[in-house]
Parts: C-alpha cells; structure tokens; sequence
C-alpha cells in the first residue's frame, strides 16, 4: 500500500465529492472510491482500505463523526481528514479529539486541500 496515495471521499454533495476528486488526483492521489454518506464510507473502507479518508462532517444516515469513531476502531491508524463548513469549530474540535488527523473548512482553496493530504503522509504512524 505504500508510495500509493489511497483516497476515499465520503461527502453528501455529488458536486463536492467532484471538486475533491479533481483535486487529489490532479496531485497525483488515487481516488478508490465515493461514499454519500457515513455507512457507506464504513463499508468501502473495509473493502478498498485506503490510505486518507476524507470525510463531510454532515451527512444522511450517520454524520462525519459517527463515522470518524467506527473507522477509528475498525483501524485506530487511520488518516481521515475532516470537511466542514465554517462555523462547526466546536465539531471540528470534538472530530480531532476522536482521532481526525486534520480538517479544511469547505469553501476551500485547492492549494489548502492538497497541503493537508500531503501533510498527513508525512506523519505516517
């Protein structure tokens, strides 16, 4: 798995899942897959697993931080970086407490995006 660059994308918005993918790729990241919503990040990540997750804190049927605690314990090594939308600091904070290695707020730049990836395989556990 090293040296792959594995990304799993779970956002509830097609269009925000586009903007991600174009973005990890173009930095030479591999897109494995795209999950709608927190269960189904679960189950792509148990088959694909990847090496970064990004993960929407809302979403449908289980939200970005329910889905952050069951990766956690599914691998506690983990790189999932949290997407939010401004004004859920306190998510934010609560979402690296439970193990987020990172997060960007959405709108985000592309350069803010590709920096926190790539930040997150520099400390790989």
């Amino acid at each position: 798995m090293d040296g792959m660059k594995t990304v799993l994308i779970a956002d509830d918005s097609a269009f925000m899942r586009k903007v991600i993918r174009r973005t990890t790729e173009k930095a030479g990241f591999r897109v494995v897959g795209e999950a709608e919503n927190g269960l189904i990040c679960i189950e792509k990540y148990k088959e694909l697993r990847p090496e970064i997750v990004t993960l929407d804190v809302t979403m449908a049927e289980m939200d970005g931080r329910e889905a952050l605690a069951a990766l956690m314990e599914i691998n506690p090594k983990v790189k999932v970086l949290m997407v939010s939308a401004l004004g859920q600091e306190s998510i934010i904070r609560e979402a690296i407490l439970i193990g987020a290695a990172d997060f960007i707020i959405k709108p985000f730049k592309e350069i803010h995006l590709i920096s926190a990836l790539n930040g997150m395989l520099l400390h790989r556990g």
